[in-house]
């Protein structure tokens, strides 16, 4: 019987999955590159020559996070087709059960904002480019919904978002984090005129 084979992943994701773990749990200043080379098992030189900088492998961190939120996002979407009310309230109730897992540690790109505040930094504009993303994604939504003003509920629910990123884990708002899908969908109906569905989230 033949063994199984256990492919090694490339020097380069070694180091940005233990760069993504270290950076999300105890925060991009706290973690040295001499701590990503210890835990990923690289040579200094391997990842030398993968990233040029501590800057550069903030900035590929930050980029996977985009593209698996955006990924996130459109498979939340893709369940309610057609439908941008129940798509803007399908994202706060997943929004919920995310602050509710275990490894959750707020958003990673609010942080990396916070953390590294020269607005010379490319991560920093990285991350507050995918802010503005998100803005743009969810006022598109806000306007296929019908929504009254647009940009008024796009910022409430933004608003909504990054105060539950902030302080999800540290209020009880119940099972799933509930309170945070039924803001959002008491905010989008009313910007909508109003009308519950099926996909309402209980309060």
């Amino acid at each position: 019987m033949a063994e199984a084979v256990t492919v090694r992943k490339p020097a380069r994701e070694r180091i940005l999955d233990t760069a993504a773990e270290l950076f999300y749990r105890e925060g991009i200043r706290a973690v040295g590159i001499d701590t990503i080379i210890a835990k990923s098992g690289v040579a200094k030189m391997s990842l030398y020559r993968n990233f040029a900088s501590k800057d550069d492998l903030v900035c590929a961190y930050l980029e996977r996070n985009i593209a698996q939120h955006g990924a996130w996002w459109d498979r939340v979407t893709a369940r309610h087709p057609g439908d941008p009310r129940a798509q803007m309230k399908a994202l706060f109730v997943a929004l919920g059960h995310w602050i509710d897992h275990p490894k959750f540690q707020g958003c990673p790109f609010t942080t990396a904002a916070a953390e590294l505040r020269d607005p010379a930094n490319p991560a920093h504009a990285l991350a507050l480019a995918h802010k503005r993303m998100v803005r743009d994604r969810l006022r598109a939504l806000a306007a296929a919904a019908g929504a009254d003003d647009p940009d008024r509920l796009t910022g409430q629910l933004q608003l909504l978002m990054e105060g539950a990123y902030a302080a999800g884990r540290a209020l009880d708002l119940g099972p799933g984090n509930g309170a945070v899908a039924s803001a959002a969908a008491a905010l989008i109906d009313g910007a909508c005129g109003g009308g519950s569905s099926a996909d309402d989230p209980p309060t």
